[in-house]
């Protein structure tokens, strides 16, 4: 299939694209930085566009981007800034905001103008469309929440909703991903390497995590099954509280992992942004087991010893 990805340059593309590369699958990558995008297109012998999906400007008829949409047979967009590591000051919640909705809504205007549009369109959601609660547990049918995070994803689902009629729409809402190389697991292994990892604020708030190839395993099938349609949740069967967490990654390193980070330093640090990682939710997918999805890493011991050991390809 000829696929053309949108944010698929950071942590999950790093594994996505050779994924789909061994496939056969045929791939066009989007990139804002043309010496970045150069260096990733030569590393995996890729087809590549600079452009900023977040700018209508990319958008245009008879533009590099626009033609690389009509060639393609179908598009993975997981294009969005990192949402947990600034503050949330009103310039980058409106980051936040363009480089997902922005995007997502240039992208499906940009389909629905071709004559013959992608097959199928994989997007980009996150967990934090439930909000967040230490005693309820989400599933795919339940409801947004109302705030920040519950209302962001909700847009950037409408966004992706607008999409034509003729392309299969899949949206996942992601988890936390575990990579060695980065995400909050890659931050968090250099403190617990040392002997001064522990669980951040209370502990008591849930994790619901996926091991990266289980996530590129999720997102290849959603492009080739057609079965595959409407919301799934990107995460593993058995969200942990933060406190097993880090006591499993303790485990997982042969380290201590007792001291915990209080929240007000978080806050300090990161303002409203370290919501992500103070508050959380408990969420499963009703839909990955109905689809006949098969997990790798189904439990965390597993996906924290491979996601710590295996060198990122």
């Amino acid at each position: 299939m000829r696929l053309l990805l949108l944010g698929c340059t950071g942590l999950v593309g790093r594994e996505l694209v050779p994924t789909l590369k061994a496939m056969g699958h045929q791939l066009t990558v989007v990139s804002r930085r043309a010496q970045a995008a150069v260096s990733w297109a030569k590393d995996h012998d890729l087809a590549w566009v600079q452009a900023d999906p977040a700018q209508a400007s990319s958008w245009q008829q008879g533009g590099a981007l626009q033609q690389a949409l009509e060639a393609s047979e179908g598009v993975v967009n997981l294009a969005g800034e990192p949402i947990a590591e600034q503050r949330w000051t009103q310039a980058h919640l409106q980051l936040l905001h363009d480089s997902r909705i922005a995007t997502t809504r240039h992208l499906t205007a940009a389909m629905d103008a071709l004559a013959t549009p992608p097959e199928v369109l994989v997007n980009a959601s996150a967990v934090g469309f439930y909000g967040t609660s230490e005693d309820a547990a989400f599933v795919e049918s339940s409801a947004a929440g109302r705030d920040v995070l519950g209302n962001l994803c909700s847009e950037w689902e409408a966004a992706a909703e607008a999409r034509p009629a003729a392309t299969r729409l899949v949206v996942v809402r992601i988890g936390i991903v575990l990579a060695g190389d980065g995400g909050a697991l890659g931050k968090m292994l250099p403190v617990f390497r040392t002997g001064f990892g522990g669980p951040i604020g209370s502990g008591r708030q849930w994790m619901s995590w996926i091991h990266r190839t289980d996530l590129c395993a999720v997102i290849a099938s959603a492009l080739s099954d057609t079965s595959w349609d409407g919301v799934v949740n990107g995460v593993a069967p058995h969200p942990v509280s933060m406190a097993t967490f880090a006591a499993t990654l303790g485990r997982c390193l042969g380290r201590p992992s007792l001291l915990p980070v209080p929240g007000p330093v978080l806050h300090l640090l990161l303002g409203d942004g370290a919501r992500v990682v103070l508050d959380g939710q408990q969420v499963r997918s009703e839909r990955l087991p109905q689809l006949g999805f098969k997990f790798q890493f189904p439990d965390l011991p597993e996906a924290l010893a491979a996601a710590t050991t295996m060198r990122s390809r």
